[in-house]
This record gives structure tokens, C-alpha cells and sequence, in this order.
């Protein structure tokens, strides 16, 4: 079944923290709606930033846009795993997204972000 969006129109926690539901109106004005399971939401939120940037290269028909989320503010955080750290990355309006950074790659970044900026910098896989 496909549906058109018009509109998302709600986003929530099912009361035992196993679900998220999001809630849309299509384009005819029903209301519908997606219950995704916890362990599927993780793998749905990895999905769309590729998705996102696929669809303006599409759109546009330039290959080196990117879609950047302005950085607000960010924190440095020790994991209970001693040998990582988890950096939080914060826009204004709230959206945060937090890595783990093994020991080894924390000087690499620091490194990197004091350095004079190339056109691209990319740490190799």
C-alpha cells in the first residue's frame, strides 16, 4: 500500500518503549499512520540521510550537494566503555544525534578539525 503525505501529524512512544508510531494526513485529508517496532526504528533512522541526499542529487542534478544540519552545540561524553567516547551533535531546534568514538579515531578527529581545511577531508573506512 502507498501512501501520498501531506502532512506528518504526529510522532510517538507506544507506553512500553517497543514502537514509535508517526502519524500523517495524505493528500486526500485521511489520516493514517506507521508503528514501526524499536528494533526497526534504529535501521529506518540510518536509512533517511542517504535517502535525503539520493533525492536532492536527483532533483537537482548535482552530485556534491550534501544536506547539513547547522551545529548549535555539541558534547563530549565518557562511555562506560573506557575505550570510547560519545560525541553528541546539537541543532538549534533540538535534533541531536550521538556517535562512539574509539580512543584511537578521538586524536584522529582532533587532529583533523585544527588542521587547515582541504576541499575534503575524509578518514578512509
Amino acid at each position: 500500500m502507498e501512501i501520498k503525505v501531506r502532512s506528518l501529524t504526529t510522532c510517538e512512544v507506544a507506553a512500553d518503549g517497543g514502537a514509535i508510531s508517526l502519524g500523517f494526513e495524505d493528500v486526500t485529508g485521511n489520516s493514517a499512520a506507521v508503528r514501526v517496532s524499536l528494533n526497526q526504528v534504529g535501521a529506518l533512522i540510518m536509512t533517511l540521510p542517504g535517502l535525503l541526499e539520493t533525492a536532492l542529487k536527483a532533483r537537482y542534478g548535482d552530485q556534491s550537494l550534501r544536506y547539513a544540519y547547522p551545529l548549535a552545540s555539541w558534547v563530549l561524553e565518557q562511555s562506560t566503555d573506557t575505550t570510547q567516547r560519545i560525541i553528541t551533535l546539537q541543532t538549534e531546534d533540538g535534533f541531536k544525534v550521538r556517535f562512539s568514538i574509539p580512543k584511537a579515531e578521538q586524536s584522529l578527529l582532533g587532529e583533523a578539525l585544527t588542521q587547515p581545511m582541504p576541499e575534503v577531508n575524509v578518514r578512509p573506512s
